[in-house]
């Protein structure tokens, strides 16, 4: 194993303790992770992400559960469409986008492009989310809770779509959506989000089984060590305000996504 494979290896602990430490970003990391430091393209990268997400989120969400901060009908009415449009995605829609994506005379913006620009326009919205400031209602999770079923189903099944296509678990626009449409306290939408993260994830990678060769021996280990960040994640939260750290957390996704935009459109030849 070179430097390069053990620094992409110690970043795969960096996932998990963002998992851990904000119930969220763990693909944010994962992809250019897997494609700037692993050189791995960027189709089997997201499909790797979805593996090594969702199944760090299915650890980190067993916590949850202990305490009863998950919320199985609110996941239930998030996660059918959700889970609908991501298999679809990986297994269909992704293999048919063409490659070059668009072309105009001698200009050319291949499939690979395509996937990680939309990705970094992905992490600035992610960004936005985590970085602004908001004003937290006082959490009450024996409060009766109040479900807008159609808005979190449409939420759910626009999530799935966009988990499919760049291999984000999406924990950005799904806690909030839990929050607003669901009205579950903050500490419970973490909860449920990681348990819908881990499941939609999961059955995306399932999708992507028939048109891939999945490397297991690269992709058990890697996913291995993010499952250790996560419990050191969940850890460190004890002692850290976990707003100032999605915040901080929010600003390296606004640098990172920054970065692969100018990268891709004018540093790969596209």
């Amino acid at each position: 194993m070179n430097s390069v494979q053990i620094i992409g290896f110690g970043a795969s602990v960096m996932i998990g303790v963002s998992l851990g430490l904000i119930g969220g970003g763990g693909s944010i990391l994962t992809l250019p992770v897997m494609v700037y430091l692993l050189h791995i393209s960027p189709v089997i990268s997201t499909a790797y992400s979805l593996f090594v997400v969702g199944t760090t989120s299915l650890v980190g969400s067993v916590n949850f559960m202990r305490k009863g901060l998950v919320n199985y009908q609110a996941a239930l009415v998030f996660a059918i469409p959700s889970f609908t449009t991501v298999f679809l995605t990986r297994k269909y829609l992704v293999p048919a986008i063409p490659d070059p994506l668009l072309s105009f005379s001698s200009f050319e913006i291949s499939k690979n492009v395509g996937i990680m620009v939309f990705f970094a326009l992905i992490m600035l919205a992610a960004s936005y989310s985590m970085i602004k400031s908001k004003k937290e209602a006082q959490e009450d999770t024996n409060a009766q809770l109040k479900f807008n079923y159609p808005m979190i189903a449409l939420e759910g099944g626009l999530v799935g779509v966009l988990t499919g296509i760049v291999g984000a678990g999406g924990g950005f626009l799904i806690i909030p959506a839990l929050v607003l449409f669901a009205r579950l306290p903050m500490k419970m939408a973490v909860g449920t989000s990681l348990l819908i993260i881990a499941a939609k994830s999961l059955i995306g990678f399932l999708g992507d089984l028939s048109n891939l060769q999945v490397e297991w021996a690269f992709l058990l280990p890697f996913t291995g060590m993010s499952v250790i960040g996560i419990f050191v994640g969940t850890y460190i939260s004890k002692f850290i305000p976990g707003e100032k750290l999605k915040k901080a957390f929010g600003w390296f996704v606004l640098v990172m996504g920054i970065y692969i935009i100018t990268k891709e459109v004018f540093f790969s030849g596209v």
